[in-house]
Protein backbone atom coordinates (compact mmCIF):
# COMPACT_ATOMS: atom_id res chain seq x y z
CA UNK A 1 0.00 0.00 0.00
CA UNK A 2 1.41 3.40 -0.95
CA UNK A 3 1.04 6.04 1.74
CA UNK A 4 0.87 9.71 0.81
CA UNK A 5 0.97 10.89 4.41
CA UNK A 6 3.91 9.08 5.98
CA UNK A 7 6.14 10.29 8.79
CA UNK A 8 8.86 8.37 10.62
CA UNK A 9 10.32 9.66 13.87
CA UNK A 10 13.29 8.17 15.69
CA UNK A 11 14.03 9.68 19.07
CA UNK A 12 13.73 9.34 22.83
CA UNK A 13 10.51 9.08 24.79
CA UNK A 14 9.91 12.16 26.93
CA UNK A 15 7.86 10.40 29.63
CA UNK A 16 6.44 7.02 30.54
CA UNK A 17 3.35 6.32 28.42
CA UNK A 18 0.02 5.97 30.23
CA UNK A 19 -2.68 3.64 28.94
CA UNK A 20 -6.27 4.89 28.85
CA UNK A 21 -9.32 2.75 28.17
CA UNK A 22 -12.10 4.55 26.32
CA UNK A 23 -15.85 3.97 26.62
CA UNK A 24 -15.83 1.89 23.41
CA UNK A 25 -13.24 -0.48 24.96
CA UNK A 26 -10.43 0.86 22.75
CA UNK A 27 -7.06 1.69 24.30
CA UNK A 28 -5.06 4.82 23.56
CA UNK A 29 -1.82 6.35 24.74
CA UNK A 30 -0.27 9.75 24.07
CA UNK A 31 3.36 10.60 24.65
CA UNK A 32 6.11 12.80 23.27
CA UNK A 33 9.28 11.88 21.43
CA UNK A 34 12.32 14.17 21.38
CA UNK A 35 14.59 14.39 18.35
CA UNK A 36 17.84 16.33 18.61
CA UNK A 37 19.88 17.88 15.83
CA UNK A 38 23.44 19.02 16.52
CA UNK A 39 25.97 21.01 14.53
CA UNK A 40 28.97 23.28 15.00
CA UNK A 41 28.67 27.02 14.47
CA UNK A 42 31.28 29.21 12.78
CA UNK A 43 33.21 29.48 16.08
CA UNK A 44 33.35 25.68 16.39
CA UNK A 45 30.89 25.53 19.29
CA UNK A 46 28.52 22.58 19.36
CA UNK A 47 24.87 23.64 19.05
CA UNK A 48 21.92 21.34 19.76
CA UNK A 49 18.27 21.85 18.96
CA UNK A 50 15.60 19.51 20.31
CA UNK A 51 12.16 19.16 18.71
CA UNK A 52 9.25 17.52 20.57
CA UNK A 53 6.74 15.42 18.64
CA UNK A 54 3.30 14.39 19.92
CA UNK A 55 2.50 10.71 19.31
CA UNK A 56 -0.79 8.79 19.57
CA UNK A 57 -1.03 4.99 19.54
CA UNK A 58 -4.27 3.00 19.53
CA UNK A 59 -5.44 -0.48 20.56
CA UNK A 60 -2.78 -3.19 20.92
CA UNK A 61 0.02 -0.82 19.91
CA UNK A 62 -0.96 1.38 22.86
CA UNK A 63 -1.01 -1.65 25.19
CA UNK A 64 2.37 -2.86 23.90
CA UNK A 65 3.92 0.58 24.27
CA UNK A 66 2.66 1.00 27.83
CA UNK A 67 3.84 -2.48 28.82
CA UNK A 68 7.41 -2.18 27.55
CA UNK A 69 8.42 1.40 26.72
CA UNK A 70 9.73 3.81 29.34
CA UNK A 71 10.92 7.40 29.52
CA UNK A 72 14.30 7.88 27.84
CA UNK A 73 14.09 4.81 25.61
CA UNK A 74 14.96 5.15 21.96
CA UNK A 75 11.91 4.43 19.80
CA UNK A 76 10.78 4.60 16.19
CA UNK A 77 7.22 5.54 15.30
CA UNK A 78 5.86 5.35 11.77
CA UNK A 79 2.48 6.76 10.93
CA UNK A 80 0.63 9.73 9.57
CA UNK A 81 0.52 13.34 10.66
CA UNK A 82 -2.86 14.67 11.74
CA UNK A 83 -3.76 18.12 12.99
CA UNK A 84 -6.78 18.58 15.19
CA UNK A 85 -8.26 21.72 16.67
CA UNK A 86 -10.54 22.71 19.53
CA UNK A 87 -11.56 25.82 21.41
CA UNK A 88 -9.96 26.44 24.78
CA UNK A 89 -11.74 27.91 27.82
CA UNK A 90 -11.18 31.44 26.46
CA UNK A 91 -12.75 30.65 23.08
CA UNK A 92 -9.38 30.64 21.30
CA UNK A 93 -8.82 27.95 18.66
CA UNK A 94 -5.93 25.65 19.59
CA UNK A 95 -4.16 23.40 17.06
CA UNK A 96 -2.15 20.27 17.75
CA UNK A 97 -0.27 18.19 15.20
CA UNK A 98 0.22 14.54 16.17
CA UNK A 99 1.89 11.50 14.67
CA UNK A 100 -0.78 8.79 14.73
CA UNK A 101 1.37 5.66 14.78
CA UNK A 102 0.85 2.68 12.48
CA UNK A 103 4.07 1.04 13.62
CA UNK A 104 5.92 1.36 16.93
CA UNK A 105 9.40 -0.06 17.58
CA UNK A 106 11.52 -0.03 20.71
CA UNK A 107 15.15 0.48 19.68
CA UNK A 108 16.76 0.48 23.14
CA UNK A 109 18.32 -2.93 23.91
CA UNK A 110 16.89 -4.89 26.85
CA UNK A 111 19.91 -4.38 29.09
CA UNK A 112 20.23 -0.61 28.49
CA UNK A 113 19.90 1.80 31.43
CA UNK A 114 17.18 4.00 29.89
CA UNK A 115 13.80 2.66 30.84
CA UNK A 116 15.08 0.06 33.29
CA UNK A 117 11.60 -1.46 33.45
CA UNK A 118 11.79 -2.54 29.80
CA UNK A 119 11.43 -6.26 29.34
CA UNK A 120 11.86 -6.71 25.61
CA UNK A 121 12.83 -5.14 22.33
CA UNK A 122 10.18 -5.41 19.65
CA UNK A 123 7.47 -3.73 17.70
CA UNK A 124 3.77 -3.51 17.04
CA UNK A 125 2.23 -2.43 13.78
CA UNK A 126 -1.19 -1.90 12.34
CA UNK A 127 -2.29 -4.03 9.40
CA UNK A 128 -5.51 -3.43 7.47
CA UNK A 129 -8.22 -5.92 8.34
CA UNK A 130 -10.79 -7.21 5.87
CA UNK A 131 -13.49 -5.05 7.45
CA UNK A 132 -11.48 -1.92 6.74
CA UNK A 133 -10.61 -1.33 10.39
CA UNK A 134 -7.11 -1.80 11.74
CA UNK A 135 -5.93 -4.84 13.69
CA UNK A 136 -2.44 -5.06 15.06
CA UNK A 137 0.16 -7.67 14.21
CA UNK A 138 3.17 -8.22 16.47
CA UNK A 139 6.60 -9.06 15.05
Amino acid sequence: MAYKNLAIIVGNMGKDPELRKLENDNYVTNFSVATTKSWRNSEGEKIEKTEWHNVVLWRQAAEYCCSYAKKGMSVMVEGELQTRSWEDDNGKTVYRTELVGREFNILTPRDAKAGEGAKKKGSAKAAPAQSGSEDLVFD
